[in-house]
């Protein structure tokens, strides 16, 4: 199944790719889910987890496992409008209740240029539909709903989570903003700093992990202790129709 929404650097052009790499577990833990593609279309885990330190994300998560029908009668409603857009955009989120706050911002990830989280902007094609489509919220969340179940969700920081769900039957999916592209999620969330403290932690990891990062000469150096494959992929904003052809580095300790 796809994902909620289109996310800055989602996986779902790699997803059939890295998939078939997933070692025998027990415990999935998705350390940076964004818009989680890879749990929505690999196979269910006995226990699963998807982290991620944007709180208002893991608000939607919570709201679509927990409070579907309220946000789809929500969102069944809203008009495709750059007048309703920037209504949105104004109200400050921590007035709101949990469910409209997950409303609002998955209303504005579907509605923004590129699915970009900071500097938003109205996306509204001469050639094609929008991103959001009232008419399949029903659907689209009820299916989400169903596959988030049993799914454990959490809002903290990576290294908490490696910490606390790292086993020896324990498989971490890694995915966290390309090497260069930082400051894509917010300033706060992820720096430069980080990926050397990623690293320290993977080096005395007990489960096993699958790390994917953007193909640069100072990811190949700070993480060539481990097992480096390299995939092809194409690169887009948001489903731009201007794709490159690129090589992305897939990297493990198994």
């Amino acid at each position: 199944m796809d994902a909620l929404f289109s996310w800055v650097g989602g996986k779902h052009l790699l997803t059939r790719q890295l998939i078939p790499l997933i070692p025998s577990h027990k415990t999935y833990i998705e350390v940076f889910a964004g818009a989680a593609w890879m749990l929505f279309r690999k196979e269910k885990s006995k226990v699963e987890i998807i982290n991620d330190l944007n709180d208002q994300l893991i608000n939607l998560y919570r709201c679509v496992q927990n409070h579907s029908d309220a946000m789809m009668d929500y969102l069944g409603k809203i008009p495709i409008s750059r007048t309703e857009y920037k209504r949105l955009q104004r109200l400050n989120p921590d007035t709101l209740t949990d469910i409209q706050r997950a409303s609002r911002f998955f209303y504005l990830l579907r509605t923004s240029y590129g699915a970009k989280l900071t500097h938003q902007t109205f996306s509204l094609s001469q050639t094609r539909p929008s991103n959001f489509n009232p008419a399949k919220v029903k659907a689209t969340f009820g299916i989400a709903a169903k596959r988030l179940e049993r799914v454990g969700i959490e809002n903290q920081p990576y290294q908490k989570i490696i910490t606390r769900y790292d086993t020896p039957d324990s498989f971490f999916y890694i995915d966290p903003p390309y090497w260069g592209c930082e400051h894509f999620y917010g300033k706060e969330f992820f720096t430069r700093n980080d990926f050397a403290q990623l690293k320290d932690l993977l080096m005395n990891l007990q489960g096993r992990f699958l790390l994917s990062l953007n193909d640069v000469p100072e990811v190949r150096e700070l993480f060539q202790d481990f097992n480096i494959q390299t995939v092809d992929t194409n690169y887009s904003l948001g489903g731009a129709d201007k794709k490159k052809r690129v090589s992305e580095l897939v990297i493990m300790n198994y």
